[in-house]
């Protein structure tokens, strides 16, 4: 980040150290880890690399001083990084060119890939599309079990899925509220909150059991479904021992119905009631002391158990009697018997609540020995809810279920539109469609040129978005379309400098592109938008020549290259087979321009429409100055440019 909002801590050197680290993580799951099968997990953990269990330590270390170490006991929730990748690579360049997440204008949602996707009905599903779009799929049988839920709930006719769909309305965020459980954070409310919902969750999915067996096929949906009721099972138990009402207000004295499992509260309690009864029975004395037969207790201002005795009887309250407080017409006093037992009952009340208290957080430990399943159930409605998700994107018209296949370098796309673009085209102005057609075996690099805001940027990106849906598991905005799993997007587009590391537009440019020389494959797709245009123009095309002449001999990706150099089109000639050259069609309104010759034979420019369709051959120039004439930049300018324009492109005809 460019400012101070990060702050570093360093650690001393002594945690990373392998003798330090080794007794730190021995006492800690030997002795720290409230289960007996500790030594069992020490075995494990010791069995790790020392390098890893340097760096265990110190993250123990860390997490301790903020109370959230308990993550780390249960070491199955370890998982190794493996060589093989799971997910297609979207660096930070990629994700912010595309507008995965946000859009580049104004950094909201809104115009992003997230937001077309985004139906989802919960917030813990709504994490998990996130997650979705940035990590997308690299196995076609992961990626195929995902359309084919999508496909069902899609063309399903059975109700059950209205059913589902409605289980998903107005819940809480019940995966932030499993954490502060397991954490120990949560209010009484919120722990009530998060396990009535999980129960009322159980009894409704297990209600639905017999129509999910015989109504849903797919065993995404099916499998998820059927196993949130067991995982849940457990919560119900944990409902029933509490008690509603004084979980809602709070109080944790009456928080359990049944105190044969809490002996030390019900120890507590009967001792209070002892208290309680002697002071009652000692009401009868006071009565005779005072000799007023009707007297009672009476509490203000939270001091109970005081005798009121008008002030012109005060003569009859005994000596040893303490007064507590008084008024014109009467005084409040406390026998001596009432203040060595009022005393003590307000200890054992204070102690009650300190018990409470305790057994409070016991209970909650109780609880999070069921927090994998629990978690895993939430994690499965989150899946639900994304799937519910993307079958109301593929409700939107003319989409399509993408073909996905494992071994094929391909991306073929008919008609395809922008998916974005689309939903904020809305219904008045189509987005125009194109039709891709990239292949390892054939063509597999597009150099695509044409005039100015001729929609290049936009069909690049559409090809790029058509894709990252299908591996997501998402039906794609196109009539149909084949996607070999690619394994990567890498893009260059637009001019950004970074003044605050001293890097010039052009310094960026190639930065972004040495990255992408090194990790791209040939089952990756790269976009490369106008490279070299941050220098002179003779660098410029030297530079974007070599780097694409690169990509297509030896990195052998599926490329789309879009230039406003024509000399870079040759190399459609050197590498027949493999390159395609493509631009932006358009209009020149001839006869205006000529209507607006002067009588001097001036030049004006000419008037362009563009069709946004994507063509084969080169356009031979890029129509700048039509450009400048929809940005109004005043007439004489562009008069005076066209006749520059003309005049340098005689001198080139005649050099050539």
């Amino acid at each position: 980040l460019r400012d101070d909002r990060i702050r570093i801590e360093r650690m001393e050197k002594l945690h990373f150290e392998y003798s330090h680290a080794f007794q730190l993580i021995s006492d800690f799951y030997a002795k720290e880890v409230p289960d007996t099968t500790g030594p069992q997990k020490l075995s494990v953990i010791l069995s790790l690399d020392k390098p890893v269990v340097c760096a265990l330590a110190a993250v123990i270390a860390y997490l301790k001083e903020f109370n959230l170490e308990r993550m780390l006991y249960n070491p199955s929730n370890f998982k190794r990084l493996s060589s093989e990748t799971e997910y297609m690579t979207i660096n930070g360049t990629t994700m912010k060119n595309l507008e995965i997440l946000q859009n580049q204008t104004d950094m909201k949602t809104k115009g992003s890939l997230l937001w077309v996707l985004d139906h989802t009905r919960t917030s813990f599903g709504r994490r998990r599309l996130k997650k979705w779009v940035t990590q997308p799929l690299m196995k076609s049988s992961e990626i195929n079990a995902r359309l084919d839920a999508v496909s069902e709930i899609l063309l399903s006719e059975s109700s059950v899925f209205g059913q589902i769909r409605n289980l998903l309305c107005k819940l809480p965020d019940i995966e932030r509220g499993l954490c502060s459980v397991f954490h120990k954070k949560c209010s009484t409310q919120e722990f009530f909150l998060i396990v009535s919902t999980l129960s009322r969750l159980d009894l409704e999915i297990q209600a639905l059991v017999p129509v999910i067996h015989s109504h849903v096929k797919t065993p995404l949906l099916q499998n998820a479904l059927l196993e949130i009721p067991e995982l849940l099972s457990p919560v119900k138990h944990y409902l029933k021992i509490l008690n509603e009402e004084a979980a809602k207000t709070g109080d944790k004295t009456q928080l359990f119905k049944d105190l044969t499992d809490f002996p030390v509260i019900r120890k507590k309690k009967e001792e209070i009631l002892d208290v309680l009864s002697k002071i009652q029975l000692h009401l009868l004395d006071i009565r005779k002391q005072i000799k007023n037969p009707s007297a009672e207790y009476v509490t203000v201002s939270g001091q109970e158990f005081m005798i009121e005795v008008k002030n012109s009887h005060k003569s009859s309250v005994p000596s040893d009697w303490v007064m507590v407080s008084s008024t014109k017409a009467v005084s409040r006093f406390h026998s001596p018997f009432i203040i060595e037992n009022y005393r003590h009952l307000n200890q054992l009340r204070e102690q009650l609540v300190l018990d409470c208290s305790a057994e409070w957080l016991n209970f909650l430990d109780h609880f999070s020995e069921h927090y994998h399943p629990v978690s895993q159930a939430i994690g499965h409605l989150a899946t639900i809810d994304c799937l519910f998700s993307l079958a109301q994107v593929a409700k939107q018209g003319d989409y399509c279920r993408p073909t996905v296949q494992d071994n094929r370098r391909e991306i073929i796309i008919k008609n395809g539109r922008h998916p974005v673009i689309d939903v904020l085209l809305g219904e008045q102005d189509q987005y125009v469609p194109n039709t891709t057609n990239l292949s390892g075996g054939g063509e597999r690099v597009m150099i695509i040129t044409g005039p100015n805001m001729g929609g290049k940027s936009s069909y690049i990106k559409q090809v790029a978005l058509i894709t990252v849906m299908a591996q997501i598991g998402s039906y794609v905005p196109a009539e149909e379309s084949t996607i070999g799993v690619v394994d990567g997007i890498f893009t260059r587009m637009g001019a950004a400098d970074n003044i605050y590391k001293g890097q010039s537009t052009f310094m960026e440019e190639l930065t972004d592109t040495a990255e992408i020389i090194r990790k791209a494959t040939p089952k990756s797709l790269v976009i490369l938008d106008e490279l070299g245009r941050g220098t002179s123009t003779h660098d410029g095309i030297a530079i974007a020549y070599a780097t694409l002449e690169h990509f297509i001999r030896d990195v052998e990706s599926l490329t789309l290259f879009v230039t406003h150099y024509p000399s870079v089109c040759e190399l459609e000639k050197v590498y027949p087979e493999k390159v395609g050259n493509y631009h932006m069609a358009f209009l020149v309104n001839e006869e205006e321009s000529a209507e607006q010759k002067g009588s001097e034979g001036e030049e004006n420019p000419e008037f362009i429409t563009f069709l946004y369709q994507i063509t084969k051959g080169v356009s031979a120039r890029s129509y700048g100055l039509n450009v400048a004439k929809l940005a109004d930049i005043p007439e004489e300018i562009l008069k005076k440019a066209a006749h520059k324009s003309k005049e340098l492109e005689t001198i080139v005809n005649m050099k050539r």
